[in-house]
């Protein structure tokens, strides 16, 4: 089993940051992918960024170049840096983990933080 604590949403106005970070603990392989889903009122889950264990990282078109997501293996956590940030990143944020094994794959969910951004 995996448990995921996120920590870092907020409120905050338009042209401001916020970082993210999300801790996994327990049983973590070696080969994983950590990242960052956000879902608004209203709109479906989506993938905000993530990045595998090599350092390869993908990007939602709408964040790239403002955010940056980043990750400390030594301590399994994940960082996700919002800069620049819009009414429209308003949303529950979400870690989630996805774990690669011979023959296995699971996937883990943290609780959500909230991001708001208004001013």
């Amino acid at each position: 089993q995996v448990q995921l604590m996120e920590s870092g949403g907020g409120l905050v106005q338009p042209g401001g940051s916020l970082r993210l970070s999300c801790a996994a603990s327990g049983s973590i392989f070696s080969f994983n992918v950590m990242g960052w889903y956000r879902q608004a009122p209203g709109k479906e889950r989506e993938l905000v960024a993530d990045i595998n264990s090599f350092g390869f990282t993908r990007y939602a078109h709408s964040v790239k170049g403002r955010f940056t997501i980043s990750r400390d293996n030594a301590v399994n956590t994940v960082y996700l840096q919002m800069n620049s940030l819009k009414p429209e990143d308003t949303a529950v944020y979400y870690c989630n983990v996805v774990l690669h094994a011979p023959g296995d794959r699971s996937e883990y969910w943290g609780q959500g933080t909230q991001v708001t951004v208004s001013s």
